[in-house]
């Protein structure tokens, strides 16, 4: 009975150990100063990057943004498990916690999320050979909100919301998976739309953050994923995403599948298709 408690206990042991070296949690501002911040903030309201990093690296990594409309984050199945199958293809993943609007906590709360996204891009890319990962083949992806932001940081690198340390927090291409990508109130996802701007957000705040709105020949490649059925993020954020990205030439691939609804993460099970193989080999051919 000794033998086998002492092989339970190594076998725990080891398990730990593969598991602390493929992932580990690492404060997004080391030295806790938060862009913003109204009083320190507490660990569950802390922003951090979970890193997975592939046993047989590519080179290539993505940032990845769960949704949650603002308010909360699906990390598990739009985070950690999309992060775990990267893996398996030699690309790294880092999950984003990121976060929410918070006028009490933020001076500035609708910046928030895109300030922690533009920090992540600029670590990673700082710390690229401690990771393993190419400088230029790190990009950004985000499901539901979490598109939101992620289409945010694909448009709005130039703004000027951080000074990064790397030179530059443009990604080198965006995944976007039913994503809300304008404010507009006719077809954006109304309650991420007010825990981003509020309830009756300045005119200019609402064109700002329509991400269509924001494209230039300098926006990265995207690749985007929708339902047609879609009852809770119109298909036309995607849709409007695309004619905007195709009238600046800029390059993307889509898929839109006819079921499926929203929040079904890598499983749309109306569909023997799988969108993320596709995306895999979509990341791979455009490196």
């Amino acid at each position: 009975m000794n033998i086998l408690k002492s092989i339970s206990v190594i076998c725990v042991l080891m398990a730990c150990a593969v598991s602390m070296f493929s992932q580990n949690v690492i404060p997004l501002y080391e030295d806790g100063k938060v862009p913003d911040a109204l009083a320190t903030l507490d660990e569950e309201h802390t922003p951090n990057l979970t890193v997975f990093l592939a046993e047989n690296p590519t080179g290539e990594a993505v940032i990845i943004c769960p949704g949650g409309g603002y308010s909360g984050l699906a990390i598990n199945h739009e985070g950690y498990d999309i992060a775990r199958r990267f893996n398996e293809s030699g690309i790294a993943g880092f999950v984003l916690k990121y976060r929410l609007p918070d006028s009490l906590r933020s001076a500035r709360p609708h910046l928030s999320p895109i300030q922690d996204l533009q920090t992540a891009i600029d670590l990673v890319r700082f710390r690229a050979k401690e990771f393993n990962v190419s400088p230029n083949k790190i990009g950004i992806m985000g499901f539901s909100a979490g598109g939101h932001l992620a289409s945010t940081g694909t448009t709005h690198f130039d703004k000027g919301y951080i000074k990064p340390k790397s030179g530059s927090v443009r990604p080198d291409f965006s995944i976007l998976i039913y994503p809300v990508i304008s404010m507009d109130p006719t077809f954006t996802h109304g309650g991420s739309r007010v825990k981003l701007l509020g309830k009756d957000p300045k005119p200019e705040l609402q064109e700002a953050f329509s991400n269509e709105k924001q494209i230039t020949k300098e926006t990265p490649p995207v690749f985007l994923v929708h339902s047609a059925d879609d009852g809770v993020v119109p298909v036309k954020n995607s849709l409007t995403f695309a004619e905007s990205l195709a009238e600046k030439h800029v390059l993307f691939e889509m898929h839109i599948f006819p079921q499926g609804g929203h929040g079904y993460g890598m499983n749309n099970q109306t569909t023997a298709t799988e969108w993320f193989p596709m995306c895999v080999n979509w990341i791979k051919q455009k490196q």
